[in-house]
C-alpha cells in the first residue's frame, strides 16, 4: 500500500511537471515593491518570497503551498510573486471562495500594487452583466494585470491574455476540477495554493503530495 501511494504521488508530481511557457527572469529585481511596503516583511516572509520568485524562474510550472495562520502575511507574499510576474510580462489571477474573501483580497492587492502601476480588477458573479462585459474585455487584452475573483474568473467567457500565475485561497473549498479550470486558462501557469489551514508538514505532503511546501512560522 505504501508503495502504491509513493508511485502515485511520483506520477502526480511527474504529470505536473511539463514545461511552463512562463519561465521568467531571475534577474527581475523587486526591490523597489518591498521597499515601498508601509511594513517590512518578517524573514519567513522574506524565505516564502524567495522560494517562490525561484519556482517562478524554472522551466517546470511552479506548484506550491503557501501555509500560513490568518494575520501571517500570506496576501504579502502573494503580491509580491504578482508583480514579479507582472514585470515579466505576464497576468496573475487570485481566486477566492466567496466573494466577501475575494472583495478583501482585492483591496489588499490593489492597495499593495496600485502604487506601482499594476492594474488589479474584481470579478464576481454578482456583478451587472455590463461590468462583467467590460472587465472580461480588459482582461483579454491584456489592460488588466492582476485579476481577483470568485470561481467568477474561470468562467468559459474569459479570455486571459497571458496568465502566467495561479492563486487560489483555501484550496480545501475548491475542487480539482476548479483549479484545472484556472490553469486552463493559461499554458502551463505556475500554481501558487494559499492555505490557513495548520496542517503538520508530514501530513501536508501526502494531502498535497504534488506541491512544496512554505511556511510563514512567524507574525507580524
Amino acid at each position: 500500500e505504501l508503495l502504491k501511494l509513493q508511485i502515485g504521488m511520483s506520477m502526480m508530481k511527474t504529470r505536473s511537471r511539463r514545461s511552463t511557457a512562463y519561465k521568467m527572469d531571475e534577474s527581475t529585481d523587486i526591490s523597489d515593491f518591498t521597499e515601498g511596503l508601509p511594513f517590512e516583511l518578517t524573514d519567513a516572509q522574506k524565505n516564502a518570497v524567495s522560494e517562490i520568485l525561484s519556482d517562478l524562474c524554472r522551466e517546470v510550472p511552479m506548484n506550491r503551498l503557501l501555509q500560513g495562520d490568518v494575520g501571517s502575511g500570506k496576501t504579502a507574499v502573494a503580491a509580491a510573486a504578482c508583480y514579479f510576474s507582472v514585470k515579466n510580462g505576464v497576468q496573475a489571477a487570485l481566486m477566492a471562495p466567496t466573494e466577501i474573501l475575494a472583495s478583501q483580497h482585492y483591496k489588499t492587492l490593489s492597495g499593495f500594487l496600485e502604487p506601482f502601476g499594476v492594474k488589479v480588477c474584481l470579478l464576481t458573479g454578482s456583478m451587472t452583466a455590463k461590468k462583467k462585459a467590460e472587465m472580461r474585455e480588459k482582461i483579454a487584452s491584456g489592460e488588466i494585470n492582476v485579476i481577483v475573483g470568485t470561481h467568477a474568473i474561470i468562467q468559459k467567457d474569459v479570455e486571459y491574455k497571458s496568465l502566467g500565475l495561479v492563486i487560489t485561497d483555501e484550496q480545501h473549498r475548491f475542487g480539482v476540477r476548479q483549479r484545472e479550470n484556472l490553469s486552463a486558462k493559461g499554458n502551463e501557469p505556475h500554481i501558487l495554493v494559499m492555505s490557513a489551514t495548520p496542517i503538520p508538514r508530514t501530513l501536508a505532503l501526502i494531502l498535497y503530495g504534488d506541491l512544496s511546501i512554505s511556511v510563514i512560522d512567524e507574525l507580524p
